[in-house]
């Protein structure tokens, strides 16, 4: 156990990795708080503005990522300059992707069902980072012997059969398993011989003179969807905070 912690987490080579990761996930967190207590009017903080121009914090975030991946890439792997530019990597991955759901629709949707999608990007983020960190390779290569990897053919053939099941599960609808079916091909296998969920692009051709498999996908889905979709919210509401209320819709003709 110790020697797996040391050559996948601690060894030199990776330490900006966990240090990326590290500050990744601590300035997240620390924004998060800064937020709900603005937002809850507490504590000494408050919205940064310019002229009466609200600065959102995805604008450090930039600028912190751009200087750290240019300055991660100049100095290698090794020493403190890596150290240094792995960190401010990682709070400027942070800034930005907590406000993703901003720059994904273009508009304020931090405290919207829409915002959501920012902790669900921090998350899926943090978990994909820290499974490479763990020793996992992408496409499976990490399951490759030294030998299988000096055939290049063996190498090709695995990568593109791993590609192709993670591209056949997000065709079926299913984002999440293709994107850790990068990282862990297993996933990826279960993503792509499971049903579709309807209205994704397999559905649609597959489905289309099939009635018995497109009601099976829609049954599939909707008992996955009632199981997960509580805790899912929850959890993001325990993370990023609740969104705010949606206005009521005034029905046709009423006001």
């Amino acid at each position: 156990m110790g020697h797996w912690l040391y050559r996948n987490i601690v060894e030199p080579g990776k330490l900006p990795l966990l240090l990326a990761l590290a500050s990744f996930v601590l300035t997240f967190v620390i924004t998060r708080v800064i937020v709900r207590l603005i937002r809850a009017g507490r504590g000494p903080f408050g919205n940064v503005k310019a002229g009466g121009l609200h600065i959102h914090h995805v604008v450090p975030g930039v600028v912190l990522t751009v200087i750290g991946g240019f300055g991660a890439v100049a100095s290698g792997r090794h020493g403190f300059g890596a150290a240094m530019f792995a960190v401010l990597f990682g709070m400027g991955a942070g800034l930005v992707l907590d406000e993703f759901a901003l720059i994904l629709h273009l508009d304020d949707v931090y405290w919207t069902e829409d915002g959501r999608k920012s902790v669900e990007v921090v998350v899926v983020t943090a978990a994909l980072v820290g499974l490479v960190l763990g020793g996992f390779a992408p496409f499976g290569v990490n399951d490759l012997s030294d030998e299988e990897l000096q055939d290049r053919g063996g190498v090709i053939l695995t990568v593109a059969a791993n590609f192709l099941l993670a591209l056949l599960a997000l065709s079926k609808g299913k984002g999440r398993t293709a994107i850790f079916g990068v990282i862990v091909p297993f996933v990826a296998l279960v993503g792509a011989v499971r049903l579709a969920r309807p209205g994704s692009p397999w559905a649609k051709r597959a489905y289309r003179r099939r009635p018995r498999a497109r009601a099976r996908s829609t049954l599939r889905a909707y008992h996955h969807d009632r199981r997960w979709m509580g805790p899912r919210r929850r959890l993001q509401d325990w993370i990023g905070g609740k969104p705010d209320p949606e206005p009521a819709r005034s029905l046709p003709g009423r006001r």
